[in-house]
């Protein structure tokens, strides 16, 4: 197995779950490629027991190591994972890992027949095909503490508090946790924001007595085109736009506009690292039992999802290109009457 993109909470406790129920029922013999897709072409490994995992399941991060790339990047990416496969006798792969890991996965099983299964890992909540992804659950939990403790702060000062949390593409884990957490206004990629008509909200608020206010921004969250000079985008080697900031060029704009008091908190990876939530050991371990039955079952192609309150196998190419914005019923139906 492997673990691939932006490490997660739970991610251990997936493996964990893969391990005990592959060794303890099945008589698996469990291997671990080291820094994913790097891992398999490289053959690195080490050996996945019962013991080496014992005391994983409330630890954060992956003991595999983790990161971006693909086999697809070089011209002989793809025969060298083959070659490994093949060269280590494996039955078949587990790739644990979110929309660019999966898609990976699914080239490598519709394309080069590869005995591939799946399970979606994402803070981000964004996978198609699955109700949850693990990791939400902790993200939107640590999301939702520093809500918590930032309105008193704020409230003592009579500041507007803006708050950057993790959401590329998608809103989920700012849509929750500012509802979770009071939040005055949630702004999120699925929506440009106009930012005049921010700081009247906040303006009509202060009008009203309220002085504090918490402003909670996914990082991918953008203006509607001209309202908001932002900064030139500059992108990674993977073609990824770097984020991080947008939350800094909102708040000089509500000070500038409205005179109030304005702070900026960027939560950044502190919501991806350390220990998860009881839901996510839980539905990570969920994840990892139903995956190495689908390996017994070969059903390669596919990946375990939560659908309602059950684990089901889904088609990889449900994800492929893909991304699962924000329900407007919970944004519009539920989210916005509480914001100002």
């Amino acid at each position: 197995m492997l673990t691939g993109g932006g490490d997660c909470p739970g991610l251990n406790a997936v493996i964990r779950a893969i391990v005990r129920k592959g060794e303890r029922h099945y008589g698996d013999e469990l291997v671990g490629f080291l820094d994913a897709w790097d891992g398999v072409r490289e053959r690195r490994t080490i050996p996945l027991t019962v013991e080496t995992m014992r005391g994983m399941l409330p630890r954060g991060g992956t003991v595999l190591g983790t990161r971006r790339g693909s086999p697809f990047d070089t011209d002989d990416g793809v025969a060298m994972v083959k070659r490994s496969m093949r060269d280590l006798g494996l039955d078949g792969l587990i790739v644990i890992g979110g929309n660019g890991s999966l898609s990976v996965a699914c080239r490598l099983v519709n394309e080069h027949g590869l005995p591939i299964v799946g399970v979606p890992k994402t803070i981000d909540n964004d996978v198609v095909g699955t109700d949850v992804t693990f990791g939400f659950n902790t993200a939107v939990q640590i999301a939702t503490d520093a809500i918590d403790r930032l309105h008193t702060t704020a409230e003592s000062h009579d500041r507007v508090m803006v708050v950057e949390v993790m959401g590329r593409h998608t809103g989920w884990i700012a849509t929750t946790a500012g509802i979770a957490g009071g939040a005055t206004v949630v702004l999120i990629p699925e929506i440009p924001f106009d930012i005049d008509e921010l700081c009247e909200r906040l303006t009509r608020r202060h009008d009203r007595g309220r002085y504090a206010s918490i402003v909670v921004v996914a990082e991918g969250a953008e203006p509607v085109a001209g309202s908001l000079e932002m900064e030139q985008k500059v992108f990674d080697r993977f073609g990824h736009v770097v984020l991080g900031g947008v939350a800094t060029r909102i708040a000089m704009a509500i000070a500038d506009r409205t005179g109030f008091e304005t702070r900026v908190v960027q939560l950044g990876h502190v919501q991806r690292g350390g220990t998860p939530t009881a839901y996510d050991r839980v539905l990570s371990t969920r994840f990892g039992v139903a995956a190495i039955d689908m390996v017994h079952e070969q059903a390669w192609g596919k990946m375990a999802v939560l659908r309602g309150n059950e684990i089901v196998s889904e088609d990889l190419n449900v994800a492929v290109g893909k991304t699962r914005g924000v329900d407007m019923d919970l944004y519009e139906g539920v989210a916005k009457h509480f914001f100002a």
